[in-house]
């Protein structure tokens, strides 16, 4: 549900081919994000110009709402990413409806994306790996070396995203930034973890050799 669309909240960062995804899990990590895009998008013509992006924001936050009840009653977990992302979403959501100003929920993704390179690059300079701490599990043969790198290269990402968010929605118009959280931000999280392929494959475990 993350912008990275994280996509990004609570599945594993680093297996976009071979993860078992279910249409659940789908739905809390990029379900709110497409619907709000649907939302706005279909809302166009239909309401008072100008008030898309408040109908959109407001369906948002019903769906974000949703997707927790989701993962806490069916996942019986919630994922820290998700809360965070729930969190700011509330918070800047809330501000938008209340102070009938888009430029709080335009904000949000790049808040979410700081808050997450923070927590990451913020974990390093201390040495804790945050990103190891959530995702070992998934992998729990990587090297620590390998481990930094992509905890190191993920923070690097959400710094881009946050200050790709920020270029978008003050250079083009409304309806291309809330296309762009889908048709933009989506596909080049996918190419990012597609990237990041090749060395995860160079340090997982091979299969065990045939015994004699």
């Amino acid at each position: 549900m993350s912008e990275t669309a994280p996509p990004v909240a609570g599945s594993d960062p680093a297996k976009p081919a071979t993860a078992k995804r279910g249409g659940g899990q789908i739905f809390v990590d990029l379900g709110p994000v497409i619907i709000f895009m649907l939302t706005y998008n279909l809302s166009r013509g239909r309401v008072p110009e100008g008030e898309e992006i408040y109908l959109a924001t407001t369906v948002f936050l019903i769906a974000t709402a949703a997707a927790l009840a989701y993962a806490w009653f069916k996942q019986k977990r919630l994922p820290p990413m998700l809360i965070v992302t729930a969190v700011v979403v509330g918070v800047f959501g809330g501000l938008t409806l209340a102070l009938h100003d888009p430029v709080f929920i335009k904000m949000k993704p790049t808040i979410v994306n700081l808050l997450y390179a923070s927590v990451i690059l913020g974990g390093l300079a201390v040495k804790q790996n945050v990103w190891k701490m959530l995702f070992q599990s998934a992998f729990p043969a990587l090297p620590d070396k390998v481990w930094t790198t992509f905890a190191l290269r993920w923070g690097l990402f959400f710094i881009f995203l946050a200050g790709l968010n920020e270029f978008i929605w003050r250079s083009f118009s409304e309806v291309f930034w809330a296309n762009f959280k889908v048709f933009g931000v989506m596909p080049l999280t996918f190419v990012f973890m597609l990237a990041n392929m090749p060395l995860l494959m160079k340090h997982m475990p091979k299969d065990e050799e045939a015994k004699p």
